[in-house]
């Protein structure tokens, strides 16, 4: 999320660069959402509202499992202590819908059936 901030930041600034940065950690973080191509098939019944939820409740497991692995080396390159609903600084439980909207996306993207 990071870089969305720093986008929007950008916006406000009205710097059209858009320059961000990020972390070398997160690439392997934000790859497993792969994860949900293969969640997908057995998932494709239930309602949207439902596996929305799951994609969402997954990813901010998954951010705050590697991002405690992160942090106890001190690698963890976020920090959302400040943040009103935030979980030990490492995830944000007002970000849920977004999770949960990014994980439709996610398997838009990956779940394509011919």
């Amino acid at each position: 999320m990071e870089i969305i901030y720093t986008s929007l930041g950008s916006f406000r600034k009205k710097d059209l660069k858009l320059m961000g940065n990020t972390s070398v950690w997160m690439f392997p973080i934000y790859g497993l959402a792969a994860v949900i191509g293969e969640a997908y098939p057995l998932l494709k019944k239930c309602p949207t509202l439902l596996r929305s939820g799951i994609y969402g409740v997954g990813i901010l497991s998954v951010e705050y499992m590697s991002g405690s692995f992160l942090k106890r080396h001190n690698l963890c390159p976020w920090d959302y202590s400040k943040a009103k609903l935030n979980i030990d600084g490492l995830i944000r439980l007002d970000y849920l819908p977004l999770w949960m909207g990014a994980g439709l996306i996610f398997e838009k993207i990956l779940c394509r059936e011919g």
